[in-house]
């Protein structure tokens, strides 16, 4: 798919925002026990978003992550430097018609892998929630991915989580100024958890459903509190999850 346009906008990220973001005073992840978490890289091998396995062979992403060049995921391990993985390389990025740049919502892209994932004991996908579900303020949810856990640390190589809480979206508003409507907070605002420079893409894991999509926080600073971190909202995108995963004459 050509996103020239997408890739564009991009360069013009208003300051305030931080792209490519990780994990925050949380801990590693227990061995094995998020078996959905993909890490999307580069064709050096190199790290440069999260993401989370929905079929055999789809990974969800962010669409700003398109602007790193992603090759291939690695599925299975949550040690990155483990050989012990699936890498599979990415056939079709597709990212969502209406995303433009980060700050303006729709920030959501589906990998559609060249072969289908050997779904087993370390690697299996995650639900999608349903569009009723409905998502409490202060309610606790996780968070993971690889990268910086600290605003002047380098990325991690084993997957790191944390709890962050849900935020109320007026409370959002009015600390940003203004949000994109598809959009969900948590963490990062009025606590010392959330995530930073590395783990863009990744999933807001509620109840064990896969409700959002890291997407970005402020000003690279993770020195937390600051202003909350924000997701996209799955729940928002399922149609369009559904109809891309099963029309295979989507990709361009």
């Amino acid at each position: 798919m050509t996103k020239q346009n997408s890739v564009l906008c991009f360069c013009f990220v208003v300051a305030s925002l931080t792209l490519e973001t990780d994990i925050i005073h949380g801990k590693k992840a227990p061995e094995n026990s998020m078996q959905y978490m993909a890490s999307v890289q580069d064709n050096n091998g190199r790290h440069v978003c999260g993401g989370f396995l929905i079929t055999e062979d789809f990974v969800v992403s962010a669409a700003h992550c398109y602007n790193s060049n992603p090759t291939h995921v690695v599925l299975g391990n949550h040690n990155l430097k483990n050989g012990n993985h699936q890498k599979i390389r990415i056939e079709n990025k597709i990212i969502h018609e209406n995303y433009q740049r980060v700050g303006l919502g729709n920030d959501i892209m589906l990998l559609k892998l060249t072969q289908k994932v050997q779904l087993n004991g370390m690697v299996q996908t995650i639900q999608l929630p349903p569009a009723e579900i409905h998502l409490r303020e202060n309610q606790v949810c996780q968070v993971a991915g690889w990268g910086k856990t600290e605003t002047a640390d380098k990325p991690v190589d084993e997957l790191m989580v944390v709890d962050v809480s849900v935020i109320d979206k007026q409370v959002c508003k009015a600390q940003w100024g203004s949000v994109p409507a598809n959009v969900i907070c948590a963490g990062g605002y009025k606590t010392t958890k959330g995530f930073c420079q590395g783990d863009s893409g990744g999933p807001l894991v509620c109840d064990g459903l896969a409700v959002g999509i890291v997407s970005y926080n402020h000003n690279g600073i993770c020195n937390y509190p600051e202003d909350p971190n924000v997701y996209t909202d799955v729940r928002k995108y399922l149609q369009w999850i559904n109809k891309t995963v099963t029309d295979r004459n989507s990709f361009v």
